[in-house]
C-alpha cells in the first residue's frame, strides 16, 4: 500500500460498434492531483471483432508484451437472474469461474444493448457487459456513463506493435508457468500479471 489509500482506481474506455470492441486503459486520472501508478504505463488493449470472430489483444506480463492473435474464446457464462441498473441500463447477472487465476466473476450485461463484448478480457452474454465484479469486490470494473458518437480512429490498431505474436493457448500456457512458479514459492503472482 502507498499512503493511507485502501483502494486504487482508474479510468478505461471501450469503444464499439455492433460488430467490434476495442478496450484501453485511460490517460484521464480519477483525482487530478493522484500521481497513482502514472510511471507505470504498460501495454495494455483489447479487441474483439466478432463479426470476423477474432481477438487481438496486447498485454504485458511480467515485463514482456504478448501480442494475442486468435479465434474468439468467451467465457462458459451461467446466466443467474438478478437485476439492477448500470450506467442507466437495466442489467442482469452471470457469473462465471476462472479456474487459473482462482477467481469468481459475476458479470452484469444490459438487457437493451445486444452486444457480446464487454470489459478486459470478458465476452459472450445476450447483452454488452457494463459491470464485472472479481472474488466479492476485489476488483470491480463498472461503466459509468455511455456516449453515442462517431467513432474514426479509435477502433484502430497501433502502427506499431512490439510484443511476442502468440495464440491464446500459449498466452494461457505462459499464464499458468507465472501463476504455478509464484505459487511454488509462495509468493503472490497477482504484481505480475493483469489482476
Amino acid at each position: 500500500m502507498y499512503s493511507n489509500n485502501a483502494e486504487w482506481s482508474s479510468y478505461s474506455l471501450m469503444h464499439f460498434t455492433p460488430t467490434q470492441t476495442h478496450y484501453v486503459e485511460s490517460d484521464e486520472k480519477v483525482n487530478p492531483d493522484d500521481q497513482g501508478y502514472s510511471w507505470r504505463k504498460e501495454t495494455f488493449w483489447i479487441r474483439r471483432d466478432f463479426e470476423q470472430g477474432t481477438m487481438h489483444d496486447a498485454i504485458t506480463m511480467e515485463g514482456k508484451v504478448y501480442q494475442i492473435q486468435d479465434s474468439i474464446r468467451c467465457q462458459d457464462w451461467k446466466i443467474l437472474n438478478d437485476m439492477k441498473e448500470v450506467a442507466g441500463h437495466l442489467c442482469m447477472n452471470a457469473s462465471w469461474e476462472d479456474t487459473v487465476k482462482q477467481q469468481k466473476i459475476i458479470a452484469w450485461f444490459a438487457l437493451d444493448i445486444p452486444h457480446s463484448g464487454g470489459p478486459e478480457r470478458l465476452c459472450g452474454l445476450p447483452g454488452l457487459i457494463l459491470e464485472m465484479d472479481v472474488n466479492n469486490g476485489a476488483m470491480v470494473v463498472s461503466a459509468n456513463r455511455i456516449e453515442s458518437k462517431k467513432l474514426t480512429t479509435e477502433l484502430d490498431l497501433p502502427k506499431k506493435i512490439k510484443g511476442k505474436k502468440s495464440t491464446e493457448q500459449e498466452y494461457q500456457k505462459a499464464l499458468n508457468k507465472i501463476i504455478q512458479d509464484a505459487t511454488k514459492e509462495e509468493q503472490p503472482y497477482f504484481w505480475s500479471i493483469r489482476y
